[in-house]
């Protein structure tokens, strides 16, 4: 069977910076290639495609794995005839988006304004470009300014474009440049190629590339480490090879990626929305390796600007995807995800500190260090171990008990939380789910040094793994955020978001003991009285507070929107609140939930997600939910196990039960 059919990489695409129906980009990209290619309709910030717009910027390269993100290392393709401009403001097209062809192995877009066919097939670290001109014209290819410096020089012995950008986005990084070439089929004309100049008025920030004929091919590659390794990767990429022959490659390697998990269905809008959602999952993390002409895997350091051995992988934010993207690829990518986690080790090895938010150099975006957790999964799964392991323990440990020097490193709090056993409302916020995702990180920390034979450290962190207790509150079955002096911070009110909560309230934030559930009941009095929280959780009204935020953010107007009571299945923290249920062995609200929340919050439509997709964790979460099988505690090796909402399945061929 084929599935890229199936695929509508538009999905989740409808979406502002007020409401998201997912925050996506149609990435036209390989399984978690170092980059991808994406229209751009119209640039605002982390925000540059819009599926009901009608202008045509450009074909962007873009490495963005969230608009809150932004991109770095960014170029933008725009094919021109006879007047040409320098900004896209200037130079941007009429489209017909209906139109448009756009697979993950494939665009085809029509520039109206210059009457061209721009086509488009991806590599691992670049592309091969077709481009159909109309005749009587002069044909030009601009690469166009979009963020950060540019600088171009034009290759005739080679027949080609070079160029680099350092635009990047918040990231502290030392020497970051990424480097382009692209190069043609056809001859350059000499004489009508020219630079232009960036609105700051830098000469040679673009250029335009002029041929005398209509129909032109070009190889596109990328480097961060130097043009002599793009042209490398071009050499393994696409050189000498066929726009036909990249495309059907291209083609092949998604059909295998997609036929992983194959399903029958009740009919063509869950197929759909399964194997959008199963593309959503081949995106991210991006490779930040490459591969020299001796074989050798090297890389960009962000932290020092040096090129060291080995792998690595960028362009992931931990706190959205332990949850359910690595559990995914444990079931269907073991490889990958060996691979990707070797990469993050790397960060410690080169920089100190174990990433967080990596997005070429560390973004620090969210609190938490829940690599801790996509750690301990792959250790009690056998997918990593030895010497890797224990290097990753060691930085494990270092953020466990040592404050970084900088806040977008290590754990928020951490010698506060070693001294009181929780992460003090008066000294920072967030501190509810800081001090909750610590003490996970804690049990994290004993399962990898259960499985090294570190039994010094197993029951000193199963017993921090506890400390999730000190911050309940009895009186209102809340965890509640604390001061150092061990009183409750007042007032309080369950409905305020922020201020002590990540992304969510009390409502959202108090179940994020996935190690423990046992625990928590006994907190509660019971697993019948936990069961009547969660009961009153999902009969509540989707009320909201701005609280500690001050203004509205997205994430409340989404919860609001459904009729989901305070499970907030737009964003990560509600993912497992569901499946508490069937922990507890109230398997029927677990599948009653799932099922409503799959039917009515997902589709493959362009408005498809509840709320931000991020780097396919929510996509993951439908993929997980409709199999009927949900890791609720990643450093576990064990599944909950509900009823399907497929007629069947396999994973890998093997028929799920």
């Amino acid at each position: 069977m084929k599935y890229l059919h199936l695929v509508n990489i538009k999905q989740g695409t409808k979406s502002t910076h007020r409401y998201s129906n997912g925050n996506t980009l149609p990435l036209v990209q390989l399984p978690f290639a170092m980059c991808g290619f994406s229209a751009q309709t119209r640039y605002d910030g982390g925000w540059f495609y819009y599926p009901d717009e009608r202008s045509l910027e450009g074909v962007r390269l873009t490495h963005q794995p969230s608009p809150w993100i932004n991109d770095y290392g960014t170029f933008l393709f725009t094919p021109q005839t006879d007047r040409v401009y320098d900004n896209f403001n200037h130079a941007w097209s009429g489209y017909r988006p209906e139109e448009a062809v756009m697979r993950p192995d494939y665009m085809k877009l029509r520039f109206l304004r210059s009457k061209t066919d721009f086509e488009l097939t991806p590599c691992v670290r670049g592309s091969k470009i077709r481009l159909t001109y109309p005749e009587g014209r002069v044909p030009y290819f601009s690469l166009l300014p979009v963020k950060g410096n540019y600088f171009y020089e034009v290759d005739y012995e080679l027949n080609a474009v070079k160029g680099w950008t350092d635009g990047q986005s918040g990231t502290p990084t030392v020497n970051f440049k990424n480097y382009i070439i692209v190069k043609f089929d056809k001859p350059i004309n000499k004489e009508k190629t020219y630079f232009g100049k960036a609105e700051n008025g830098s000469k040679e920030a673009c250029v335009h590339i002029a041929f005398d004929d209509t129909v032109v091919n070009a190889d596109v590659s990328t480097s961060y480490i130097s043009y002599e390794q793009a042209l490398e990767n071009m050499k393994q990429d696409c050189l000498g090879k066929t726009f036909d022959d990249v495309q059907k490659e291209a083609e092949a390697l998604w059909e295998e990626y997609l036929s992983r998990i194959e399903i029958e269905a009740d009919c063509e809008k869950q197929l759909k929305t399964f194997y959008s959602c199963m593309y959503r999952t081949g995106l991210f993390p991006h490779k930040a390796y490459e591969v020299t002409g001796e074989g050798k895997k090297v890389h960009y350091c962000p932290s020092d600007g040096k090129i060291y051995d080995g792998v690595r992988y960028t362009d992931n934010g931990f706190w959205d995807t332990y949850r359910s993207e690595f559990p995914l690829l444990a079931l269907i990518g073991r490889e990958e995800y060996a691979e990707m986690l070797e990469g993050f080790i790397v960060d410690y090895k080169e920089g100190g500190w174990l990433p967080r938010w990596p997005s070429i150099g560390e973004r620090g975006c969210m609190p938490s260090t829940l690599l801790d957790a996509v750690i301990a999964d792959a250790a009690v799964k056998g997918i990593i171990g030895g010497e890797l392991l224990e290097t990753a323990l060691e930085g494990m440990l270092n953020h466990a008990n040592n404050d970084a020097p900088d806040e977008d490193y290590g754990r928020e709090g951490a010698s506060e939380y070693v001294k009181l056993g929780y992460v003090p409302k008066d000294k920072f916020g967030d501190n509810v789910n800081l001090t909750l995702d610590a003490a996970y990180g804690d049990f994290c920390i004993a399962q990898v040094a259960k499985v090294l034979g570190r039994d010094d450290l197993v029951d000193e962190y199963m017993a921090r793994s506890e400390n999730y207790k000190n911050l309940f509150d009895p009186e209102t079955g809340f965890m509640r955020g604390k001061n150092s002096d061990g009183t409750f911070s007042e007032p309080f009110d369950p409905y305020d978001w922020g201020g002590d909560y990540t992304e969510g309230s009390a409502w959202q934030s108090s179940f994020a003991v996935p190690h423990d559930f046992e625990g928590l009941c006994e907190l509660y009095g019971g697993k019948d009285k936990l069961i009547q929280k969660l009961d009153e959780l999902f009969s509540a009204e989707p009320d909201y507070n701005i609280g500690g935020y001050n203004v509205e953010i997205h994430e409340m107007t989404e919860m609001a929107a459904v009729d989901f009571g305070q499970c907030a299945i737009s964003n990560q923290p509600s993912f497992h609140i569901p499946y508490i249920y069937a922990h507890l062995g109230e398997t029927e609200k677990t599948e009653y939930w799932v099922k409503r929340l799959c039917e009515e919050a997902f589709s493959f439509e362009d408005d498809g997600f509840p709320g931000d997709e991020d780097n396919g964790a929510t996509a993951s979460w439908y993929i997980l939910s409709t199999l009927g099988i949900y890791d609720i505690c990643p450093g576990k090796n064990e599944y909950i196990r509900i009823r399907k909402l497929v007629k069947s399945a396999k994973i890998l061929g093997k028929e799920l039960d």
